[in-house]
């Protein structure tokens, strides 16, 4: 270990759904005592902070609860990017030597309904949310049609997708749905935009998830034994990428940031995706999964299906996804999600898992978060 290496040393989270009473800003304060005392170190040690938070309010507005010891604490925006930011930026400043230990934190509190985007901030007029675009259903909804038909995929897999999800979310505590669900139930539900139906799409939320980082070389002084955060790479749209809130195509279609993302963080890394034991990926719905799974190199284009129908998705399976339930099940708090995949591999690389462990004990995890109008972070851990 080197001292440009960075580790993570402390974890904490906020359980997901609703917690009605509880502020945005509370949860993330809560998340951070955790991360603290699993680190264990004091407030008054973190040198530095990096947060973010959509719609609860300046994740440095968490001095106020945590001490005000005077240290810098940026704000990180940057939509369901912000977690995947935020780490990407505090791995910098530990890696150029500036500080020794950190603390990442996300943490939201989304009111019921879609997310309620305002068209401006994307240099879109009004037309664009008068017509019905800004709810995304319907776009999510398109891409998955034209993936299945190009690569041969069946509805049913997308059933599939989603009852693995719920059923790793019963058996994880901090989840928001934490009901097992069949296939056949998830399939008969209320549709919402062909072929997607309730029940895969994930909802707004609440929640918060908090990390400490620290030098490599300083890894003997924490209790825990450190998982070393070997990537960590971030991403946006090239022209010709077909993204969320796109009002229009171009004339040659181009791979999207998740591509260029996940190869940076594997390159990075020094490995490859078929070294990688679990991952946890962006699963807006279950069609983001099942593309996502051959945009990050996890596996090739149109394998998914045979791949999710024998279980090697599954926890016990070859390459387990999204084994807390992903989005579907924790629901979708923006500052937190990305920061809430990191906090899943720790557990799971550390063998802290509980009922959800992956056997055999795993070494390497891979985390991806996609979001609007076309970003993505990837990170790769190891112990």
């Amino acid at each position: 270990m080197t001292s440009d290496d960075v580790v993570i040393v402390g974890i904490g989270i906020h359980p997901f759904g609703r917690t009605p009473g509880v502020s945005g800003r509370a949860q993330g304060a809560h998340a951070v005592r955790l991360a603290l005392a699993d680190a264990g170190v004091d407030w008054p040690d973190v040198q530095f902070a990096y947060g973010g938070s959509y719609s609860a309010g300046d994740a440095d507005s968490l001095v106020s609860d945590l001490g005000m010891t005077g240290l810098p604490f940026i704000n990180v925006s940057n939509g369901c990017g912000t977690g995947g930011s935020a780490l990407t930026s505090a791995r910098h400043a530990i890696r150029s030597g500036a500080y020794d230990l950190g603390v990442v934190v996300g943490f939201d509190k989304h009111p019921p309904g879609a997310f309620n985007e305002d068209p401006a901030n994307l240099g879109l007029g009004d037309w664009y949310g008068e017509t019905g675009m800004m709810v995304t259903t319907q776009f999510f909804a398109m891409k998955i049609q034209r993936y299945m038909r190009m690569h041969g995929i069946e509805r049913a897999t997308l059933a599939q997708v989603a009852a693995k999800a719920f059923a790793n979310g019963s058996l994880n505590p901090n989840a928001w749905r934490r009901k097992a669900l069949t296939a056949e139930a998830i399939a008969g539900a209320p549709m919402i935009s062909y072929p997607l139906t309730q029940y895969m799409f994930c909802s707004p939320g609440e929640g918060a998830v908090a990390l400490v980082l620290a030098r490599a070389d300083h890894a003997a002084r924490f209790p825990r034994p450190p998982i070393h955060l070997r990537a960590c790479e971030f991403r946006s749209r090239r022209f010709g990428s077909f993204e969320v809130y796109s009002p229009w195509t171009a004339p040659e279609v181009v791979a999207g940031p998740t591509v260029e993302a996940a190869a940076a963080a594997f390159e990075s890394a020094g490995i490859g995706p078929r070294d990688i034991d679990l991952a946890q990926i962006q699963d807006t719905e279950s069609g983001a999964e099942i593309m996502h799974m051959a945009e990050t190199g996890l596996c090739e284009h149109g394998e998914q299906e045979s791949l999710i129908r024998s279980g090697a998705t599954a926890i016990g399976g070859r390459l387990p996804i999204n084994t807390d339930g992903g989005v579907l099940a924790n629901g979708e708090p923006i500052g937190a999600t990305g920061l809430r995949q990191v906090y899943e591999n720790v557990l799971q690389l550390r063998g802290a898992a509980g009922e959800r462990q992956v056997p055999g004990s795993p070494r390497t995890a891979f985390t991806h978060v996609y979001g609007a109008p076309g970003i993505s972070a990837c990170t790769v851990l190891s112990r």
